[in-house]
């Protein structure tokens, strides 16, 4: 078997706090292999972003790493010293905010944060690195690209900003990108064109991208499989059709249900009663038991592993029981 790219195993991250220790990531694991498209999907405190803020090195303190690794190409990752985390992030890693305006300096043109960008991870003069910059300009969709790249961030419509940060994150042509909630404040129009230039530069260079979204409609559009996180833990993993067209999980099933269907118009959305638990009060077990229409006793004791279902894995002990 090929090694995966990105490799995270049993990653657990932790809060310390005056009232005892917050566990905001349990024991959560997941590969991604080049070229593919990994979509984490869940409700906001979920743990999504804190999972991709952990594997660039990016966890804001008193957050910390307790234990598990992070590998890109059999490399750890989570034990790297600082200044050697820099140097991968950007050059091997990328990475692609919500709001674009906290990845860009208002007072330096775009082009500057591009050339300065390239010329930190390469060994281009400055001449070269602002051709190479026009031309990524160009690729991502930015229209007179030439002249434009001598404005500024606010001279940038909200759509043309996050090419422009797409742009920033691919211009060393890193191995990974984790783009968090990249499509979350735009129009559906221009959320279309930015997952099909995601889905193009998978395909063009080959590049792995780790997807955190809430809207399992992105995910269903742009993802290779789909990672389902809730309360900090994975409740189910697989291909994107087997899980949409298949959900194992009640979680997967109530976020599937509240989705709009133009073939159910005159149906009621199902709604997932309650909401996540706060770190300071996760419930014994498994974590959704309190929200689960299909709860059992075992279920508010035990906590149940991943289990194969198909072409999916889904940690539910239906599934645990069926298999005995």
């Amino acid at each position: 078997m090929n090694t995966p790219l990105l490799s995270v195993e049993n990653l657990r991250i932790e809060f310390p706090t005056r009232r005892g220790t917050l566990v905001a990531i349990d024991d959560v694991s997941f590969t991604i292999d080049s070229g593919e498209i990994l979509g984490i999907v869940g409700e906001s405190g979920a743990g999504k972003s804190l999972t991709g803020q952990s594997i660039i090195g990016l966890l804001e303190p008193p957050g910390r790493i307790a234990s598990g690794h992070i590998k890109l190409n059999g490399r750890r990752l989570d034990n790297l010293a600082h200044n050697k985390m820099r140097k991968i992030r950007g050059k091997e890693i990328g990475m692609i905010f919500q709001d674009p305006l906290t990845s860009l300096n208002p007072l330096y043109t775009i082009g500057r944060q591009l050339i300065e960008t390239i010329q930190t991870h390469t060994n281009m003069t400055a001449s070269q690195a602002r051709e190479h910059a026009v031309s990524l300009l160009e690729e991502v969709g930015i229209p007179a690209a030439r002249k434009r790249i001598d404005h500024y961030p606010y001279q940038f419509s909200g759509g043309m900003r996050q090419r422009v940060v797409i742009a920033l994150a691919v211009c060393v042509n890193p191995s990974l990108i984790i783009a968090d909630e990249p499509t979350t404040a735009l129009d559906v129009s221009i959320q279309a064109q930015i997952i099909a230039l995601l889905k193009k530069l998978c395909n063009d260079h080959g590049t792995a991208v780790i997807l955190v979204t809430h809207d399992m409609g992105v995910i269903a559009e742009t993802a290779d499989r789909v990672a389902v996180m809730y309360a900090g833990c994975l409740v189910e993993i697989g291909k994107v059709r087997q899980v949409v067209k298949n959900a194992a999980h009640p979680y997967t099933k109530g976020l599937m249900n509240a989705i709009p269907s133009l073939s159910r118009r005159s149906q009621k959305l199902i709604q997932i009663d309650g909401s996540m638990p706060r770190l300071s009060d996760i419930p014994k077990g498994c974590s959704f038991h309190p929200r689960c229409l299909e709860c059992k006793d075992i279920c508010k004791e035990s906590r149940p592993d991943l289990i194969g279902t198909g072409t999916a894995k889904v940690a539910c002990w239906s599934y645990h029981d069926a298999k005995l």
